[in-house]
Parts: C-alpha cells; sequence; structure tokens
C-alpha cells in the first residue's frame, strides 16, 4: 500500500542523509521526496512517499522516531490529507495542433514559458492526475521533459504536525 509520511526535522546538515540511509539499510524504497524549511527555519518538513503493509510502515515509522533529528513523524495515510504534486513539462510548440490547443485549455495546465519552438508547461494534481498526464503525454510523442515535485500532503482542519519550541 502506498503512504505519504511527513517528517518534521532538524534544519542540519546530514539530516536528510540520515533518513534516507535508515530507508537504504532497511531495503526500503522512497517513491518521491520533498524537503524544505517551515515557519522555525530550524526545522524542516520532509515529505515522502514510500510503499509497504501496514506493519512496515509501522516499523518504518518507529525508526524515524529514533533518529536523532527527527522531532516527529506523521502518517498521512492513516487519515483524510489532501494531497498535490507539480509537474512542470515541454512540449514542442504546436500552435495549429487541437490536441495541443485542447490539453493548454485543461485545468491546473499553465504556460509559464515559449521559445526556441518549444513551449514549457505547469501543472498541478495528485500524483494519480500527473501520473495520468504523463502516460497521455508519453503516448503521443510529443513529451521532451518531465520535473514533478513528488508528493505534498496536508492534513484538513485541526490535525496538524507542527514543531513547538520549549
Amino acid at each position: 500500500m502506498r503512504h505519504i509520511i511527513s517528517i518534521l526535522m532538524q534544519n542540519e546538515a546530514g539530516a536528510l542523509v540520515r533518513v534516507a540511509g535508515m530507508f537504504s539499510q532497511r531495503g526500503f524504497n522512497i517513491e518521491s521526496l520533498n524537503v524544505a524549511p517551515t515557519e522555525d527555519e530550524t526545522v524542516s518538513r520532509l515529505t515522502l512517499v514510500t510503499t509497504g503493509t501496514e506493519d512496515v510502515v509501522n516499523q518504518i515509522n518507529r525508526q524515524l522516531l529514533k533518529l536523532v533529528d527527527v522531532i516527529d513523524v506523521l502518517d498521512m495515510t492513516d487519515g483524510e490529507h489532501i494531497e498535490r504534486e507539480l509537474m512542470f513539462f515541454k512540449l514542442e510548440a504546436r500552435p495549429d495542433d487541437p490536441r495541443q490547443r485542447s490539453l493548454l485549455a485543461e485545468d491546473h495546465i499553465e504556460e509559464i514559458d515559449r521559445r526556441d519552438g518549444i513551449v514549457s508547461l505547469q501543472f498541478f494534481g495528485t500524483s494519480v492526475e500527473v501520473a495520468d498526464l504523463v502516460a497521455r503525454l508519453a503516448g503521443s510523442g510529443e513529451l521532451l521533459e518531465v520535473m514533478r515535485s513528488g508528493a505534498l500532503a496536508i492534513t484538513p482542519g485541526d490535525r496538524c504536525l507542527r514543531y513547538q519550541a520549549d
């Protein structure tokens, strides 16, 4: 089963390496990974996607909490969550192509650059929506380049994973 895990950790050199190393040492795969500072610049939020049984993911979460840099861990899959992913992609610009015009009219697709006969676009949606768009474009032969952010997730309402400094 796919799991989105949110991790609060110290924003220090080597912290990300220790988390990734824990996965590698135990043979767990990270499908996507996103990390950036929170509102407190000494703390980063790492959002990662992995797969495994409930027992395997519970083991991952317990191991993560043992790492010195990790403050807290939340498996977003345990409850309701909002997930989005950003994708940049390039196509050969074909202004007269009705299929490409239709693509540019789709929700959540925005042109961000056009030059040298290439159009650069951005799309945001769930990871499934992003994967579906990649599959559609890959089948057309138009797709020149793809860059995906990986999943970001947040819980709705008052359920929060937040660092409170002492």
